[in-house]
């Protein structure tokens, strides 16, 4: 339509309401049917609307209504939640302020049978609703690891055992050993340490493994005291565990992801735990302890069909042997000590082996020509006798449990 003509001819060009104000076009709507000069039909085509619509506004304006928009929520909802119920469920949430709606959904589900709860989304509406849900800090992800775990079809199959950091309690450092078996997430231990130094480390694996009984496999990252830069990566702890038959697997450096199910637990227990941490280090053991039993027997897990550990893990029957440090049984094969500085005597023959393995029995094969030397079932390297020494090649490779 041509702009000029339509005013000469005194036409008045109008916009439909979506490109205009809504409630200023409703009054100017309102306006010029009281001048009483425009039928209803001629303004609904002018603005652009519906009769409908046209009428309903004026139907609004004589009742004394105003021309806004009502809200379109109904006055009541069949599906809406009890305002006793809502309650117990904020209670909840307050006692356990880190479960998620899911958690918290299956626990009161079990607690009461045959209750009928409202759905997990709104669970977490709820919470919404009534302040107890922070939003979460946006953090970089980590890429998925290229070897990730291998199956684990049963309990005691896999421990995963780490430090959980250090913090301040009291007047002293708390290092937290936990262990979890990574089949049914059952949380093992949770020590307060003083440091991470061997000794402690081993004495609570001690107590662990007579509680327990023994993996077949323990999974750590390569820290103090779980490995070293010696032959194979042995410590003296994780030389320990080999002698006891227990295969020890290291995570490739910088990769925490590789023991994910564990670091996950570690985010838990610092929420739970830590924040504050106890006033002395047997008070930070009593709150460990009250977490591991929660942990185990109370809080669902998701990846476990929001069922708990408690409800998939037993002990060991591989027990721990007395003494626990004895030797490795190696059968008939030939078998040497190292010397208390790490060297290895054979055939008048002398060879630096490792400071770790001080004191420690050895063996040595002779398969395919070779000499090959062993600890416990950890294939060291090969031994290769010279006319005036004895040298060594370091060739780690595990060898067969059976």
């Amino acid at each position: 339509m041509d702009m000029g003509n339509s005013e000469a001819a005194g036409e008045e060009v109008t916009l439909p309401w979506q490109e205009m104000s809504p409630m200023s076009e409703r009054k100017r709507f309102v306006d010029l049917h009281l001048q009483g000069e425009h039928s209803i039909a001629e303004l609904c085509r002018r603005f652009r609307i519906s009769r409908k619509t046209g009428y309903k506004w004026l139907r609004r304006f004589f009742d004394g209504c105003e021309l806004v928009d009502r809200s379109r929520r109904p006055l009541s909802s069949p599906h809406a939640v009890a305002r006793w119920l809502e309650e117990a469920i904020v209670d909840s949430r307050r006692q356990r302020p880190h479960w998620g709606p899911k958690k918290l959904h299956a626990v009161l589900l079990r607690a009461n049978p045959g209750a009928e709860l409202p759905s997990i989304s709104t669970f977490a509406a709820i919470f919404k609703r009534n302040g107890l849900v922070r939003p979460r800090r946006r953090r970089r992800q980590t890429p998925p690891s290229s070897t990730p775990f291998g199956q684990v079809a049963a309990p005691n199959a896999l421990w995963c055992v780490d430090f959980k950091g250090d913090f301040a309690v009291g007047r002293t450092r708390c290092y937290p050993l936990t262990v979890t078996d990574a089949f049914s997430r059952y949380l093992i231990a949770c020590v307060a340490l003083r440091s991470t130094s061997s000794n402690p480390v081993r004495r609570a694996f001690e107590q662990i493994f007579d509680a327990f009984g023994l993996p077949d496999a323990i999974r750590s990252d390569n820290g103090t005291p779980f490995a070293s830069r010696t032959v194979g990566g042995l410590s003296e702890l994780s030389a320990w565990w080999l002698k006891l038959g227990i295969r020890h697997e290291r995570i490739q450096p910088g990769k925490p992801q590789q023991n994910g199910r564990h670091e996950r637990m570690h985010l838990t227990l610092k929420q739970e735990t830590t924040s504050p941490a106890a006033h002395s280090l047997r008070a930070q053991q009593a709150v460990f302890d009250r977490f591991r039993h929660q942990f185990n027997d109370e809080r669902p897990h998701e990846a476990l069909g929001q069922k708990r550990p408690a409800d998939f893990y037993f002990t060991s029957k591989r027990c721990l042997p007395d003494p626990p440090w004895r030797d490795f049984d190696y059968g008939e094969t030939e078998t040497h000590r190292i010397d208390h500085r790490g060297f290895l005597h054979w055939n008048e023959r002398r060879v630096f082996i490792s400071q770790t393995l001080a004191h420690q029995l050895v063996a040595i094969d002779w398969r395919d020509d070779i000499w090959r030397l062993r600890f416990a079932n950890l294939q060291l390297g090969l031994l290769r006798p010279r006319r005036s020494r004895l040298d060594f090649e370091e060739q780690v490779l595990p060898m067969s449990l059976d």
